[in-house]
């Protein structure tokens, strides 16, 4: 049987410590997401300090979006040795992405969300969140 990140078939191994290098990438993320909208600030005539969580949403899902659709990991999934696949081992799609990023910006905007996603990323077998479920995605180990 072939246990490749990309199998069809998942081995335990592929899942171990998933969730707690998922926290780490998270971390990554959260900070240059902020350096980013720290970057965009200028930009915005600092205006943007009156909205800066509603920045960091923005700026973040595209961030999430487009490193998610062109490797199927954020900066942060990558340094963790992470990706993102659907239930088939295929890295998501641009649309599986946007989809994936959607779902995670709905759930970091509504706190209730969030954390039944961090739960469920504790508690299941292969520490998806609540977005995972919803879409027959998972985090991996790479090697």
């Amino acid at each position: 049987m072939n246990h490749s990140p990309r199998s069809t078939r998942f081995a335990p191994h592929q899942f171990a410590g998933v969730p707690f290098k998922r926290g780490l990438a998270w971390v990554f993320d959260v900070i240059l997401t902020a350096v980013l909208c720290a970057l965009v600030l200028p930009f915005t005539a600092f205006t943007g300090i009156f909205f800066f969580p509603f920045l960091m949403l923005v700026v973040g899902f595209i961030y999430r979006w487009f490193t998610i659709a062109g490797g199927s990991a954020t900066w942060g999934m990558r340094m963790m040795g992470i990706e993102l696949c659907d239930n088939d081992g295929a890295p998501l799609s641009s649309g599986l992405a946007l989809a994936h990023t959607f779902g995670y910006t709905i759930s970091v905007a509504l706190p209730p969300l969030q954390l039944i996603s961090v739960i469920l990323m504790l508690v299941t077998a292969r520490g998806q969140g609540l977005t995972d479920h919803v879409l027959g995605t998972t985090a991996i180990n790479l090697h």
